[in-house]
């Protein structure tokens, strides 16, 4: 004699269903928790939260990750409180030039758009480069024509114009025209706490990973400058074989030494944990020429490593087993 159990269909589901996670970050700098009001906090959190609520609702529904990871973005570009979309910095002629890019683990696609200003959901734009052309990158003028053409529709540019932002780009103005040096004028026209650059990860049911990235730039940015937000394998990387990355941070460095492509590589070909590629590339090889941020990294088990050697990154995750993880400081002085 034995029994016979019966699972209903949905029940039986669950419990083969693969498993699914998703990172966030919101930037890296020099975050300082005094400059942080109680109130303030609890923003960032809960806008992250409800960030990463939105792809893992995605992904839990056996979405893909490429969908989960746009979708994450753009609520991110949709709040006051990022360096992306609304609220981006603004360059030093008073605009907003917005840049972001997207990656496929499963086939290596990619798309990206860099210095669009009239553009609502810059991720958006990159997914559909990705999707609809057979380009990777566009940029200014073209990206915004392409946008016309396949109908999403313009955006003031003011739109995105926040007064925190006004404020701050008056501040840094002054500081560059106070300046003689042309070097430390480059090199210190944006305060090491400004990174707020914007992306996601996620590993869906199907076992494909995804990154995006998107930003606003540095503040008082010129001349059309572009850092690593929109390029494939500094600022973003995906890839099955070994990992899907997001970067924040001082873009000039991290364009230099490829750290999205870099961190992947070494899991690859080196058999390195994310952990431990993220570890090297983030303090081995960056910190030590003074480049400065973070990434979010999430392999094809679903582990996630958020490293930075800033301060603080704005940083949240939710595991494979449904855990929600929310950070802006080192884990030591979290509150």
């Amino acid at each position: 004699m034995f029994a016979l159990v019966l699972l209903s269909a949905s029940a039986f589901a669950t419990q083969q269903a693969a498993p699914v996670a998703i990172a966030i970050h919101g930037g890296a700098g020099t975050l300082k928790a005094a400059d942080l009001t109680d109130d303030l906090k609890a923003a960032y959190l809960s806008k992250m939260t409800d960030a990463l609520r939105t792809g893992h609702d995605i992904l839990r529904s056996g979405g893909a990750s490429v969908d989960a990871v746009v979708a994450t973005v753009e609520v991110l570009e949709q709040s006051p409180l990022f360096n992306a979309g609304i609220g981006a910095v603004m360059t030093f002629e008073g605009k907003h030039e917005l840049d972001a890019s997207l990656m496929s683990g499963a086939d290596l696609q990619a798309g990206a758009v860099s210095g669009v200003t009239t553009v609502g959901s810059p991720i958006r734009l990159a997914h559909t480069v990705m999707l609809q052309s057979p380009h990777v990158m566009l940029a200014g003028p073209g990206a915004e024509g392409f946008a016309r053409s396949i109908g999403m529709p313009a955006v003031d540019n003011t739109s995105f114009t926040t007064p925190r932002r006004a404020e701050q780009l008056q501040r840094v103005k002054e500081r560059i025209n106070a300046r003689i040096s042309a070097r430390t004028d480059l090199e210190q026209r944006v305060p090491p706490h400004k990174w707020g650059t914007v992306g996601a990860v996620a590993l869906d049911r199907d076992g494909n990973l995804a990154a995006a990235t998107s930003t606003g730039g540095m503040t008082a940015k010129r001349w059309g400058r572009v850092g690593d937000s929109p390029i494939i394998g500094a600022g973003t990387f995906a890839d099955n074989r070994s990992c899907a990355v997001s970067a924040t941070g001082h873009g000039e460095y991290f364009i230099r030494f490829n750290v999205a492509a870099d961190i992947c590589a070494r899991v690859r070909y080196r058999q390195a944990t994310i952990g431990e590629a993220a570890q090297q590339v983030l303090f081995d090889e960056l910190l030590p020429v003074g480049g400065t941020g973070g990434v979010i990294v999430i392999n094809p088990r679903g582990d996630i490593v958020m490293p930075f050697n800033t301060p603080g990154m704005y940083r949240g995750a939710i595991d494979t087993d449904g855990n929600l993880q929310l950070g802006i400081f080192k884990q030591s002085e979290e509150q």
